[in-house]
């Protein structure tokens, strides 16, 4: 039986905690700044956690993280 690919386009965006769960970037941090304030920008700095329901599609995308 041939082993599983994992899906290169989520394993650059999403890392695995020791605990199990999906660390992730957030979105619109990459051009057209000028407009967004500084404290909005600061808070997009910062990493977060992928949603309890989109994990489990995460999961399949990735089998051997």
């Amino acid at each position: 039986m041939p082993k599983m690919k994992s899906h290169k386009g989520a394993a650059k965006r999403y890392r695995k905690t020791a605990s199990g769960k999906f660390k992730r970037a957030h979105a619109y941090h990459s051009h057209i700044l000028t407009k967004k304030s500084s404290k909005r920008k600061r808070n997009l700095r910062k990493g977060t956690y992928v949603n309890t329901v989109e994990a489990s599609k995460i999961r399949k995308l990735l089998p051997y993280l």
